[in-house]
Order: C-alpha cells, then structure tokens, then sequence
C-alpha cells in the first residue's frame, strides 16, 4: 500500500522537525518535505503533489489563513491545521475550517516538544483522516443571516426568514458529528428559525475550541447558542454543546430536560462523546428526540442512535456524497439507526417540515 505522503509547513524549525520525526515513524505515511514559510510550501506542494500537508496558522511572509484561501481555490487539497490553544487561536481555527481545512491539532503554547510528542498518536491519526477525506474546491459562501436580538436579549426571526409558526416544541433535535461537523452543523442551524425546539450538539473537540465554536454560531443564527452548563434547562430557541473535555448527556428534572456536563470518562476513546449525548436522549426523550448523524471519522454514536430509534425517535443520517468523512453515519446505517439518509443540504429542510408535522399534529 502506497503510503501518505505529507508536507509539513510550520516557521518553526522545532516543530518542523518533531513533526517530521513523528510522521516518519508510522508505517503507512512519511513527510516528504518541510517548509518554513508559505511560498516555499507552495513551491514544494507544486513539486512532491503530497497527500497532506499540516499548516501553521501564524506564519511570516504570508498568513496561513490566507495562504489556505488560495490553496483551497486553486488547487484543493487535504488540510490539517496546527493553531495555539488559546482564544484567538480557536477563532482563526473555525475560519480556517470554514475555509475547507479537514481537521485541526492545538499546539502546546509551552513545552512544545514534549507536548507535540505527547499529541503524536492524534496528529497521526488526524493525518489519516484527512488522506481519506472529501475535500472541494472552496468557493466564498453567500452572506449568512446574522441573528437579530430583541431589546429584552431575545431572538427574533432575520428579515425576510421562512416563519413556521406551528413548530412542535415538544421535540428535542439531538446531533452528533465529528470530522467536517463544524461546517455542518452551522449549513443546519443557520436554517432553524427563533422558534425552533431545543437542540443538543455533541462536537467532537478540544477544551477551549467550543467556547469559539458557540459563540460564532451564536453570531450567525436567529436561535441562541451556546456551550452547555450543567443543571441548566434545556430550552425552545436554544441550541447546546458539549464543552471539549467533558462528557454531555440529558436528564429529566419533574417536567423540565436538564443537561448534565461532568468528567465522566471518555466513550469510544471521545470526550465528549455522542454515545453518550445519545443513550441519554434515548433513555430520557423516546419517541420526543430527532437524531442526526454528520460528517465523522469512527463509529461513535452509532449504536446509541439505533437504542434512539426503538426508543421511537425519527433519525436523519448524512448521505456519503456530502460528508467530509463518511465514517459515523455509515456506521448508524450499518446498525440500522437511519430513518432516512439525505445530503447536507436537506437535512434542515426536512427537520423544519417534520416539526411543522408534528406541531400541527399536537395542536389538533
């Protein structure tokens, strides 16, 4: 089998070389160069047509976001960003996955080489991925309708939004999605209007990235989002994720859902994990729950899915067209979890009709 061929791009020569050191050591990839700045990685790239390439975020001479732009439109390739953990570092990440990066790594800010050693078996992992992953030509998206606040701190529909007046708010909309899931799962939202019944998102992301990841949604959609907190009430016009590093689940408080947000281990090697996000929506909401399965590289969450499904829930799976990677929705197929299966770009679409169903449904 032919192996993955990488280049690593980063203007440090420490980190060039622990990365290079790391990929050399696995049997089935190996760096085949490694370049300081942007324009000599252009040049490489143009040269040794790699599988891969690892990217900086903050470089000299060209910013990586801005070399990332250009790369995704004039020659799309697959992408793993390395970014610092901290906030400013997080919201260049989200844009940069925006821009059509696969995944991403964070860096230690100190400790760099022990700490990127230490990170070795995900980097590596996230390489495969994105070798794997369905990567397009990056095309400037429309402007997304930002949310409109009220004055009491509110939300209301954006002008000229759809209105579904008579959308059931007995129904949970449960989501779980890994690789490629920020994109996804924002296409979705940004759709939902004010009135739109609670969501649950489980991400598949680090501590200190779904703080950003809440807030910029929050800026782009007409419901609230944010991260989840544990013991608060899960509420119409509200969409929560699981904080990165914790586990998220559901549970029932007298007639309210409550969220739970511990440190309970990881599932699946994952935390947080769908798994549990969704046993706990098959166990607490039953037949009130609407699955969805994004993009993602795994399994997680796909026998979960199936126990919401005989729990009476209706779920919709991501088609293999439209997924960044087609790894955890294949597996809710495969366990028989999917209600039907749709591209991304019907999945809103079909969860507003079904709710518009269910609320006329509940209201005669």
């Amino acid at each position: 089998m032919a192996k993955i061929r990488v280049v690593v791009v980063d203007d440090s020569a420490l980190v060039r070389s622990l990365l290079t050191e790391i990929i050399n050591q696995q049997p089935d990839m190996v760096c085949i160069g490694a370049a300081n700045d942007p324009l000599q990685a252009r040049e490489m790239i143009r040269e040794l047509n790699p599988d891969v390439i690892t990217l900086d975020v903050e470089m000299p001479k060209m910013d990586g976001l801005e070399f990332l732009s250009r790369l995704m439109k004039l020659r799309p390739m697959p992408v793993v960003m390395v970014s610092t953990l901290t906030e400013q570092g997080a919201d260049t990440t989200l844009r940069a996955l925006e821009m059509g990066a696969v995944d991403f790594v964070a860096k230690p800010r100190i400790g760099v080489s022990s700490g990127l050693k230490a990170l070795g078996t995900e980097i590596v992992e996230k390489i495969r991925i994105a070798s794997q992953a369905r990567v397009r030509r990056h095309v400037a998206a429309a402007p997304t309708p930002t949310a409109v606040r009220t004055p009491e701190g509110g939300t209301s529909a954006a002008p000229n939004a759809n209105s579904f007046s008579r959308l059931s708010t007995e129904k949970i909309i449960c989501i779980g999605a890994s690789t490629g899931g920020t994109e996804a799962i924002k296409e979705i939202l940004v759709e939902l209007p004010a009135d739109a019944p609670a969501i649950v998102i489980t991400q598949h992301m680090p501590p200190g990235f779904t703080t950003s990841f809440a807030a910029r949604l929050d800026s782009l959609c007409r419901i609230r989002v944010q991260e989840a907190v544990d013991g608060q009430r899960i509420l119409p016009g509200h969409a929560y994720i699981a904080p990165g590093g914790k586990q998220f689940s559901l549970a029932r408080s007298g007639a309210n859902y409550v969220a739970v947000v511990d440190d309970s281990p990881p599932v699946n090697r994952h935390k947080p994990s769908v798994e549990v996000l969704f046993k706990s929506c098959a166990r607490v909401l039953g037949p009130n729950a609407i699955g969805v399965m994004l993009t993602g590289m795994g399994g997680d969450g796909g026998a979960a899915m199936k126990e919401m499904l005989d729990a009476g829930s209706h779920n919709i799976v991501q088609d293999e067209a439209s997924c960044v990677v087609f790894g955890m929705p294949k597996v809710a197929i495969q366990h028989g979890a999917a209600s039907e299966v749709l591209p991304l770009k019907s999945i809103a679409k079909a969860l507003l009709e079904r709710l518009q169903s269910a609320g006329v449904r509940h209201r005669i």
